[in-house]
């Protein structure tokens, strides 16, 4: 039932994800309290900041999610290796976004790997696709 309180927190950006992607949040939420007791929720605004601070990368680089995907996640982005043209992170701007568990979990592995040079925790993880839906 606490999880259900969580989870309504969200409801309205949770309109943006499908509902593998919601049921995904639940999973992140059970795992992110089972590693941390006092956690009480995804927070967009603790997503933003992990989504637009600034690291050393994989690469050795400063890198932040910004430096392909923007600060305006209804604009589309440009991968900052290759030059690839990355679609608007943004689901209202961008339909396709967040309808994956299967992608919405590689991706935020990924990216997490380029940006931060290790995996994400649960509640990082959480916390920013909360930031996205929000946005």
């Amino acid at each position: 039932m606490k999880y259900l309180a969580i989870v309504s927190m969200f409801s309205i950006s949770l309109m943006a994800a499908s509902p593998d992607v919601v049921q995904y949040m639940n999973e992140l939420s059970k795992t992110a309290k089972a590693e941390n007791p006092s956690f009480s929720g995804f927070d967009a605004a603790r997503g933003k900041e992990i989504f637009t601070s600034t690291h050393t990368g994989k690469q050795g680089k400063p890198m932040a999610c910004t430096s392909c995907h923007t600060v305006n996640l209804s604009s589309p982005g440009k991968n900052s290796l290759t030059g690839k043209v990355i679609d608007p992170l943004s689901p209202r701007a961008n339909p396709q976004r967040l309808t994956s568990t299967k992608e919405v979990k590689k991706w935020l592995k990924r990216n997490f790997m380029d940006v931060y040079a290790r995996e994400g925790t649960a509640q990082e993880k959480g916390d920013t696709l909360a930031y996205i839906m929000k946005n």
